[in-house]
């Protein structure tokens, strides 16, 4: 663990020593965020085309081998069948034996993390525009064509609508069948995941600089000027607070659209700000996750009280398991589980992905 000067000069008493548990080797550069399996398995993709599952102690379960670079984050199903999308053009579906199912082809890079319907149909986007729903066997149930490539992994609300983002600077509402629903035009693209609010509401942040809440019918509810660039993607905790990453500052918003508090937490170039989502724990703590390489936590009221050294920038958001150990990588070469005894939130979207399995679906698993 390493302590930043600012940071230890709050006493001793002041914070929690974070310990790691265990570390695995993925390689550098990793991008994808870690999912969990129902049997404590963890999952996570790399930059260089694998696939890997590790056992709870940290050991080696299977690595599977794609085509290309992964961006995209894995997703499990109820039978812990593994999905995630790759470089290659490719979405994949592998058993929990690390064994390839089936593989769907696109047109284009599949960088989104897939969103799992209650019927267990897969949706997500790909670099060809288009936004795909893809049933359980792998054939292709529908497709809906935008006008810009799709890097926003989508949501799923309680009753089975599916919201995403796209290139073409609108972001979507479309029913399980695949029909419109409704869409929003917003000032720049739409690249982040949405989050969806006990009350249904959306929450996504655009290249436009600016935070945007809407009603479940597509009517916005406000918008927050962040100034931001980055593809943040926001979680929510109990009381409704949203927090999110914007360019080198971590972020808690009210419900009604305005700064809590806005903590700049570390100067870095351009290409080092972190984009990743934070999770928020039952105690109201948010953990971010850096351009700095650090996990940091966050009480309820901005204060930062502990954190732990990724050994390199992170793009990769922050996994908590049901025994509270968080799971984090770094753009170095290693996964990180790191020991704590706080779970998730009970919000509705207390996470990236919503949940450990990263279903994207309001209601899913946990």
């Amino acid at each position: 663990m390493i302590l930043c000067a600012a940071f230890t000069a709050l006493g001793a008493e002041e914070y929690y020593a974070a310990t790691n548990l265990w570390k695995a080797l993925i390689g550098p550069a990793c991008v994808s965020s870690p999912a969990l399996g129902h049997d404590g398995a963890v999952y996570v993709g790399s930059w260089q085309g694998h696939l890997f599952a590790f056992n709870p102690d940290g050991s080696k379960r299977w690595r599977f081998k794609t085509g290309f670079e992964m961006a995209s984050s894995p997703a499990v199903g109820t039978d812990d069948t593994v999905y995630i999308g790759c470089r290659d053009r490719n979405f994949y579906a592998v058993d929990k034996k690390g064994r390839k199912k089936w593989m769907f082809k696109t047109d284009g890079w599949v960088d989104t993390s897939a969103a799992i319907g209650q019927d267990g149909t897969l949706y997500f986007g790909s670099w060809d525009r288009k936004f795909y729903a893809v049933n359980p066997d792998g054939s292709k149930k529908w497709e809906f064509v935008t006008r810009g490539p799709v890097l926003s992994s989508a949501a799923i609300d309680a009753g089975g609508v599916i919201y995403f983002g796209s290139n073409d600077r609108k972001f979507y509402a479309l029913n399980p069948d695949g029909a419109k629903r409704w869409e929003y035009a917003a000032g720049g693209a739409v690249i982040s995941s949405p989050a969806i609010g006990d009350d249904g509401a959306l929450y996504f942040t655009s290249l436009d600089g600016k935070l945007h809440a809407l009603n479940p019918d597509g009517t916005p509810r406000w918008e927050l000027q962040t100034g931001g660039i980055t593809p943040a993607s926001p979680s929510l905790a109990v009381d409704g607070t949203i927090y999110l990453l914007v360019n080198t500052n971590c972020c808690a918003v009210s419900p009604e659209g305005k700064f809590k508090w806005k903590e700049n937490i570390w100067t870095h170039p351009e290409e080092e700000w972190s984009a990743t989502a934070p999770a928020v724990l039952s105690t109201g703590v948010a953990l971010f996750t850096s351009g700095d390489g650090l996990v940091m936590a966050h009480r309820p009221e901005g204060k930062w009280y502990w954190n732990f050294w990724l050994n390199g920038p992170s793009r990769s958001s922050p996994l908590v398991g049901v025994n509270g150990v968080v799971y984090a990588a770094g753009m170095g070469t290693e996964l990180y589980a790191i020991k704590h005894d706080t779970g998730l939130a009970e919000s509705s979207w207390p996470m990236f992905r919503a949940n450990p399995q990263h279903t994207g679906r309001v209601g899913g698993s946990r």
